[in-house]
């Protein structure tokens, strides 16, 4: 099976697909927000992305998620586990960086998730 890009620029793709598995990585639309808010419209975005691939919530393998302030990180949680469905719950990393791409981004995720 080839390489997909979905959504590629001269910098990233929106997500990859390669041997049934999809590579998606998503930032915040709001640069102002909470990290409650900013968690919700990642997620909303990575939903989105993942379904567009021919996967869902259900098939993600590994989340990676990066917090500016690990003091977000109870609030972060609240958004996660009401969104990853029941007995689905990924192998996930969570590290505090010292800044994201851009100044008032507070979370970054990365999923790897199985095609149907």
């Amino acid at each position: 099976m080839g390489i997909k890009r979905h959504g590629t620029t001269r910098r990233y793709s929106d997500f990859v697909v390669h041997n049934s598995t999809v590579y998606v990585v998503e930032v915040p639309a709001s640069l102002e927000a909470d990290v409650a808010t900013q968690t919700r419209e990642v997620l909303t975005s990575l939903e989105h992305y993942l379904k567009e691939a021919g996967s869902d919530r259900s098939r993600i393998l590994m989340a990676n998620i990066f917090l500016t302030d690990m003091s977000d990180y109870d609030a972060m949680n609240a958004v996660w586990d009401a969104w990853v469905p029941e007995g689905s719950a990924p192998a996930r990393a969570c590290v505090q960086v010292a800044g994201l791409a851009k100044p008032g981004w507070r979370v970054e995720i990365a999923l790897t998730a199985a095609v149907k």
